[in-house]
């Protein structure tokens, strides 16, 4: 019998979090779609010491929820991943955290801040115009990209739970990089990431897991899974 899948959910489990409600049904949906084992077990952050906690998991999702207890271990958990090529899903916060990861450790931006919880830097994670609390919005994909492969359509509408985003002014300084922004909103703000050469790195700052309490498949948990098979 094939051994379980071992998905690590690193973040801070809160029972109120409407995105925490739905990561359990949302692994256990497309697992059970895909016909492969899972076993997706909770990391708190404060328990990501070292790279050592994450070598037997076979993928990472830094799952909504900042500022961390630890943001050392979920910024670990990200570099991990990235490095190692081990499949990545970041929301929500996750996703806030990787473009922070990315801007440090690989555009050279040592002074990369997220607006949240750094006095000082460069902002690359900034509050937004209007907070996304609760609330609903279209996304709109580039075609071709992994995320719009996931959903197999250009658009949808998805919920949110944050107050921060990308900056605005960090967008242009990503051109030379590998790293691409593939969502965006209607009004052109930047709502995902991917790195396409990796098996498979997406970061969203919607929460598609939330899919799962309408008993409705997230494409990108699907796809994270299914990564680990590549």
């Amino acid at each position: 019998m094939n051994q379980p899948i071992r998905l690590a959910l690193v973040g801070d489990y809160r029972s109120s979090a409407v995105a925490h409600q739905a990561i359990p049904p949302a692994t256990e949906l497309a697992a059970a779609w895909l016909n492969l084992p899972l076993s997706a077990e909770w990391l708190p952050t404060e328990s990501v010491t070292s790279p050592a906690v994450l070598a037997n998991f076979d993928a990472i999702w830094v799952v909504p929820g900042s500022p961390y207890k630890n943001d050392r271990g979920a910024f670990m958990a990200i570099t991990y991943a990235r490095e190692n090529n081990v499949p990545f899903l970041g929301s929500c916060g996750g996703f806030q955290y990787a473009v922070v990861e990315y801007a440090r450790n690989v555009m050279g931006w040592s002074d990369a801040a997220h607006a949240e919880t750094d006095a000082e830097g460069r902002v690359v994670i900034a509050p937004l115009s209007c907070s996304l609390l609760e609330k609903m919005g279209d996304i709109v994909f580039e075609p071709g990209s992994r995320i719009a492969s996931a959903y197999g359509k250009l658009e949808t509408c998805e919920g949110y739970h944050c107050n921060f985003g990308v900056n605005p002014e960090f967008v242009k300084e990503l051109a030379d990089f590998p790293l691409r922004i593939t969502a965006w909103d209607r009004e052109g703000d930047v709502r995902g990431i991917e790195l396409p050469e990796h098996k498979y790195f997406v970061a969203t700052l919607f929460q598609s897991e939330r899919a799962a309490l309408r008993n409705e498949l997230s494409p990108l948990v699907v796809e994270l899974i299914k990564a680990t098979q590549r």
